[in-house]
């Protein structure tokens, strides 16, 4: 039985013991106890409508029994762990499936635990191969919390230190909206921003550079990308340089953007290595790096990882896998997520102060701004969220400003919960007047 000070009373004691910069959503932060489908219940007995998916992990939703039951047996053999120091089926069987639907020639998989993790070892297989410690990224990226990670986040609000393993040197172009070129067609956009990209290497770089790190949608940036084909003129400078290409699809992988399994086919280019992590598990903890076997092999110490690709989050893993493509989530993420970009410009011509949508597929963002001068309003994206909460549905926020609501629910959201989002965002922006 609940009691009305559960949230409180958890949340005195989560600041007591937990870090001040470990960031929580609302006004009064709410513990999530129960979910099924895309719907979730809080500790205070208060159900949602859940379009965030704890940050894009919970890609198929909640109790599902393909899942469930998959993780039951392995549990039931009592192997929960073993390490990567003996053979570990699944994860085998996972790696195989990940290697082909990659793309990317004779590819090899690594996993890790975590979209940090698999990034950090993406930038020591580039930096290694490559013998440089040079490093290109975008602005207003986002690509983890850990040192080296931090080192190549181009948003100041995640920068916790500027202290940095990598030069690093960031590169013009993945936040069009508010950037100097944003009024350009898209040929000369794209144009432009190439010619920024060589100036770069040229200007601020030994020309030895190791790679290029860029996510084909910015997830904590704001859900913000360039126009399709901008990467693969990128990759034509690249290759002038020897310089590796690696898509972080932490956020981008499984079909999510609709139209391609990987973010980063939008822009007809095949990486040298991606990173992934987030959906693959469904919430089990994994994350990895499936790259070219020289450039996987690059390294030559011995290594290994004591969790990652374990029996556990790799047999969940592949059910997850399995379960997408069988059901096909990546046509549904299409097809529910262009009824919520409708929905979404409707609600922009009648509330100014939504000025920008922008995405694909189920992964959808909202730039909130103030309506006289079009400058950010991140006090209005607050209440938003706020006011969406309050009326049953919860949503991500995001952006170099704090000012852009973040749309991801899972991808077996229905038509009818599409419609229910919409009306409750609608109704929260008339809060605003």
């Amino acid at each position: 039985m609940t009691n009305a000070k559960t949230h409180a009373e958890l949340w005195e004691r989560h600041k007591a013991v937990m870090p001040a910069w470990l960031a929580l959503y609302y006004e009064e932060p709410i513990e999530l106890v129960q979910g099924s489908g895309r719907r979730v219940t809080d500790g205070e007995g208060n159900t949602y409508l859940d379009f965030f998916a704890g940050i894009l992990t919970n890609a198929i939703g909640y109790d599902i029994a393909e899942i469930s039951e998959a993780v039951r047996e392995q549990l039931g053999t009592g192997i929960a762990h073993t390490s990567t120091v003996y053979l570990i089926r699944k994860q085998i069987e996972l790696a195989e499936q990940i290697a082909e639907l990659s793309g990317i020639p004779d590819a090899k998989v690594f996993f890790a635990n975590s979209g940090t993790e698999a990034n950090e070892t993406a930038l020591l297989l580039a930096t290694q191969a490559r013998r440089s410690n040079q490093v290109l990224a975008m602005r207003n990226s986002y690509h983890g919390r850990a040192f080296g990670t931090v080192a190549i986040t181009g948003n100041r609000g995640w920068s916790a230190s500027s202290l940095s393993p990598v030069n690093v040197q960031y590169v013009q172009g993945a936040y069009r909206y508010r950037s100097p070129f944003r009024d350009l067609p898209d040929a000369e956009y794209i144009k432009v921003c190439v010619d920024d990209l060589r100036d770069v290497i040229q200007t601020t770089t030994s020309g030895d550079v190791a790679c290029l790190i860029a996510e084909p949608i910015q997830g904590v940036g704001g859900f913000s990308s360039p126009p399709d084909g901008l990467y693969a003129a990128f990759k034509e400078v690249l290759d002038e340089y020897g310089i590796l290409f690696i898509s972080d699809e932490v956020q981008t992988g499984w079909g999510r953007t609709g139209d391609h399994f990987w973010g980063i086919q939008a822009h007809d280019v095949v990486p040298d290595a991606m990173t992934f992590a987030k959906g693959l598990g469904n919430g089990f903890a994994i994350g990895g790096v499936v790259a070219k076997a020289e450039l996987m092999d690059s390294i030559k110490a011995n290594s290994l990882s004591t969790f990652g690709g374990n029996p556990i989050s790799t047999t969940a893993a592949k059910a997850t896998i399995d379960y997408l493509l069988d059901k096909d989530l990546q046509a549904n993420a299409a097809k529910r997520g262009a009824q919520l970009a409708d929905g979404l410009r409707g609600i922009s011509d009648e509330f100014p102060e939504l000025g920008d949508v922008r995405g694909k597929g189920l992964m959808l963002a909202a730039e909130i701004v103030k309506p006289d001068d079009n400058t950010p309003d991140p006090a209005a994206t607050t209440k938003l969220q706020q006011e969406t909460k309050n009326r049953g549905l919860l949503i991500g926020k995001g952006g170099l400003y704090g000012n852009v609501l973040r749309m991801a629910p899972p991808m077996t959201l229905t038509e009818e919960e599409a419609a229910e989002a919409l009306e409750i965002i609608r109704d929260s922006f008339g809060t605003l007047r």
